[in-house]
């Protein structure tokens, strides 16, 4: 009679595991979905342009051209204390509390937003999800602070701090 209730007994946790299991193995599909409609025109040679990259060559330029941008550093505020973005229109929101309501409402529709961080990783996140969201008019700029300062020296913060 032992026999039959320990057995009783640990069938009943491999189906208890079974079913943990198969709910951590479960995904949203809807929100798949959602996420393949995004990526779909991602493909060849133009996924950097169709996932909204934008390379520091390009983005001095068209600083310099007098294109506006608003530049949305998600850094930390430490990051930000350390070395920040005093071009007008920038704002600067930490990743972790870009998708507070208070702060999504603060970013333009209007206007081409630039997405930078140290790397360009947050802001790739960052950007995505935004897109992912609806804003259309966010970029990221391809390999964030470090690539904008070995593409961006004195001499062209001298020209357009003359703008």
């Amino acid at each position: 009679m032992k026999k039959v209730k320990f057995m009783v007994a640990a069938i009943a946790a491999i189906g208890l595991c079974m079913s943990v299991a198969s709910t951590a193995w479960s995904y949203d599909a809807e929100m798949a979905q959602s996420y393949a409609k995004l990526f779909a025109p991602a493909e060849g040679v133009k996924v950097g342009k169709e996932l909204h990259f934008i390379n520091p060559e390009g983005f001095i330029k068209n600083l310099q051209a007098g294109k506006e941008y608003v530049a949305l550093d998600v850094r930390t505020s430490g990051e930000v204390a350390m070395l920040g973005i005093t071009m007008p229109g920038s704002m600067a929101i930490p990743l972790n509390e870009l998708f507070k309501e208070e702060n999504i409402q603060r970013i333009p529709t209007d206007k081409m937003v630039v997405i930078i961080c140290k790397s360009g990783a947050r802001a790739t996140v960052a950007g995505t999800a935004l897109r992912h969201i609806g804003f259309d008019n966010v970029y990221i700029l391809k390999g964030g602070f470090q690539e904008l300062s070995a593409a961006y020296g004195p001499t062209e913060g001298a020209s357009l701090s003359k703008k």
